[in-house]
């Protein structure tokens, strides 16, 4: 884990930050209940959430912020037992500076008593200004950025005064607080950038030519008269923070970012760490959450790209580790909560919805379980229409819930419904002219599911992109392998901090050579993007199955997955979580694996091991292309086995290059994947059959994925219990009670 340095951001913080019923009654009474529980003996839990896209007089607006400070409200309130009365709220034209620090004081300071819980939330731009005292080697003070700022006239060829907030003042500010149990979040950065890719960063321009206006130093020397502390006391106490914890979204040098979603935009960190809380079914300590969270964070702003990393500081008296926000939650794993009802309709917030998968959560398309709190199904909300993380749904005429479900009511996934037509979208670099960007577009445009899309408007998973001389040498700092001339055209991860390995032509190649040549990989990669972010439920699924990757010579785990909701226990499974690190395994080239996999189902189940590699290439591992001419039972695991693949010591698995993180997807079903094995087998009739192994990705690799969609859509369609969802057409639905796809990553080192 990484652990803010000494003196950094926050030197005020010292771093760089931060029972549902069978009837209507039951349904009050447990929500009742519920709320008792949370309330019984609690402090009070108090919370300020500041969020700007808005920025005026020149500063780069955002998109992201003021979802920020939604995403942070629905948590607190539902999650952790917050009334919305004690949430204050400061969204764009509000986020003014005096706003803010009135806020603060009148919110946070006047109200929390000793032992009360406080949380401040800060989404906008960071930056820098001198430090007088010189607390860093660079002569910087990290700042908050509000609404009202501005550069002076002629920056950056001439500096002058600046309205931010210092980062000594949000010290002051946090040591004035009467309790301890403090949580600071900082959304933002200070490192300079105003775009990354398809990425706006959060940071204004800064450095040692601009100052802290004289009212932002006078109001610093009101508080240390207040709180009856020399100056030299206050410099001493700013060698760690303040108190609580401070929480930042990157480190001081890099950048945080705003990240597009499917129908909105929002802070990488911000989501990654309220997503990660609505999954979970009890609250966690500060550094376990942190821990997890850095890794989505990174792969939400996309793995690998040195873009986001963040930090953590903590500072509390007698308890190095204490739990998130300094308060615990009792309840189930939630992927939505109701929000509002009237009658059948329901309106709902996804927040627990992975951020990956949310195309698969459209219009008529997806059901939610209702759940009491030990997580038993009562009924079934049918999806009719969703924005961003707002969605509407109906209460499914055969379930055994009244109308009228209390706001709060936490509803799992049960069914996610994946289109046919689900495209691949390719940014196109912001450097090429019209010309070029038209010439670009018109080829993409020919390509079946391919859609070309300007950056900074929508979600991409690539740019498509030449590698300018800028590009090479900034990749080159991050010691990326195998770099391309400069002037070629391939594809970038949407940061551009990083490229797909071998997608990348001859320097000056044209641009409809380039797309064709890339067309087979654009198709490997959209496989890959249907199965890995569509139909992975390793967090969602209700089969109990455990898969684990051993060394095949001595059957060493290396890492191992299983689904967290097959275990009937909830914090037998929070348990089993919080054992594992979470760190991705490094394998040499070379080394010889095996796939274990467990099934503790009644039933048997039907499994197939696909595995994607660092350049998005996709690969079917189990079955290979012998044993798909055998019978269903080759691929079929038995209630209660445990099944080592392959089982011949002879055929074994083999690590190779390209080297970098590659994940494998074990997908089990209770029902035969009869359309899948039948594509693979005529692939394999026209190989070489005489020799035993994967099946590597081909043109024909998408129909292959489309024909597994289509066996998991065969099932899902049989229906359970009369409460079967009428999917349209153009979409293929997938059970949580009838699919598992389970990860487990790993890296592949020389």
């Amino acid at each position: 884990m990484t652990q803010i340095k000494r003196r950094q951001f926050l030197q005020f913080a010292g771093s760089t930050l931060a029972s549902i019923g069978f009837s209507q009654l039951d349904i009050m009474q447990q929500g009742d209940k519920y709320a008792k529980v949370l309330a019984q003996n609690a402090p009070r839990k108090l919370a300020l959430l500041v969020g700007i896209n808005e920025y005026q007089n020149g500063i780069q607006q955002l998109r992201g912020c003021t979802y920020d400070v939604q995403l942070q409200k629905e948590l607190l309130t539902h999650r952790f037992g917050f009334n919305t009365q004690d949430i204050v709220t400061l969204t764009d034209a509000q986020a003014t500076r005096q706003n803010i620090l009135t806020a603060f004081e009148q919110h946070l300071i006047d109200q929390a008593k000793p032992g009360d819980i406080v949380v401040f939330h800060f989404s906008g731009h960071g930056s820098r200004v001198v430090d007088p005292d010189k607390d860093e080697k660079d002569g910087l003070n990290s700042t908050l950025v509000p609404v009202d700022a501005s550069l002076p006239p002629g920056y950056p060829d001439r500096g002058g005064v600046v309205k931010d907030i210092m980062g000594h003042t949000l010290f002051l500010l946090m040591y004035a607080l009467k309790t301890e149990n403090v949580t600071v979040v900082l959304d933002c950065c200070h490192s300079g950038g105003a775009k990354r890719g398809n990425f706006l960063v959060r940071t204004r321009p800064g450095g040692a030519n601009l100052q802290a206006m004289e009212a932002e130093f006078e109001y610093q020397r009101q508080w240390l008269q207040k709180l009856n502390l020399s100056p030299q006391q206050y410099k001493t106490l700013r060698q760690k923070i303040a108190k609580g914890v401070v929480l930042a979204s990157a480190k001081r040098d890099q950048f945080a970012v705003d990240a597009a979603f499917s129908g909105f935009s929002a802070g990488a960190f911000t989501y990654a760490l309220t997503y990660y809380l609505w999954q979970k079914p009890g609250n966690q300590s500060v550094n376990k959450v942190f821990a997890d969270v850095s890794r989505t964070t990174k792969n939400l702003a996309y793995q690998n790209s040195g873009i986001q990393y963040p930090e953590l500081e903590v500072n509390v008296k007698g308890n190095p580790n204490p739990p998130l926000y300094f308060t615990p939650f009792i309840t189930s794993y939630a992927d939505a909560i109701v929000t509002q009802t009237q009658g059948d309709q329901v309106e709902l917030w996804l927040g627990g919805v992975d951020p990956q998968s949310l195309e698969a959560f459209n219009k008529d398309n997806a059901a939610f379980s209702v759940v009491d709190n030990n997580g038993i199904e009562r009924g079934l909300i049918n999806l009719e229409s969703r924005q961003g993380l707002v969605a509407k749904g109906r209460i499914n005429a055969n379930s055994k819930v009244s109308t009228q479900l209390p706001a709060g009511t936490i509803l799992q996934e049960r069914l996610r419904g994946i289109p046919t037509d689900i495209t691949l979208q390719i940014g196109l670099d912001d450097s090429f002219d019209s010309k070029t960007t038209a010439q670009a577009t018109q080829a993409l445009k020919a390509l079946n599911r391919i859609t070309p899309l300007p950056l900074g408007q929508q979600e991409v998973q690539y740019i498509f992109a030449r590698m300018t001389e800028e590009r090479y040498q900034q990749l080159q700092k991050f010691h990326t392998p195998n770099l391309q001339l400069v002037g070629s055209l391939g594809l970038f991860l949407p940061s551009l901090d990083q490229i797909i390995p071998k997608s990348f032509g001859e320097a000056n190649e044209s641009i409809p050579a380039a797309v064709e040549r890339l067309k087979s990989k654009l198709k490997s990669l959209l496989a890959a993007r249907i199965v890995k972010k569509m139909v992975g439920n390793t967090n969602t699924s209700r089969l109990k199955v455990n898969a684990s990757m051993i060394i095949a010579n001595n059957k060493t785990i290396v890492s191992e997955t299983f689904t967290v909701r097959g275990r009937q226990n909830p914090q037998q499974s929070a348990n089993a979580a919080n054992s594992e690190d979470g760190i991705i395994a490094q394998l040499p080239v070379n080394t010889q694996i095996a796939f274990q996999v467990e099934n503790q189902e009644t039933v048997p189940l039907y499994v197939s091991i696909l595995v994607i590699d660092a350049q998005g290439e996709m690969a079917v591992i189990f079955p290979d292309n012998q044993l798909v001419s055998a019978s269903e039972d080759a691929v079929m695991i038995a209630a209660g086995e445990k099944r080592v693949i392959p089982e011949n010591d002879e055929m074994t698995l083999t690590i190779s290059e390209p080297l970098g993180i590659t994940e494998a997807l074990i997908i089990a079903s209770t029902s035969p994947l009869t359309e899948s094995l039948q594509a693979l087998e005529k692939i394999a009739k026209r190989g070489d059959t005489t020799k035993r192994g994967p099946f590597g990705a081909t043109d024909e690799f998408l129909e292959i994925t489309n024909k597994l969609l289509l066996d998991l859509d065969n099932a899902t369609r049989r229906g359970t219990n009369g409460e079967s969802q009428q999917l349209p057409a153009g979409v293929r639905g997938v059970d949580v009670k009838k699919l598992a796809a389970m990860s487990i990553t790993l890296e592949v080192v020389g």
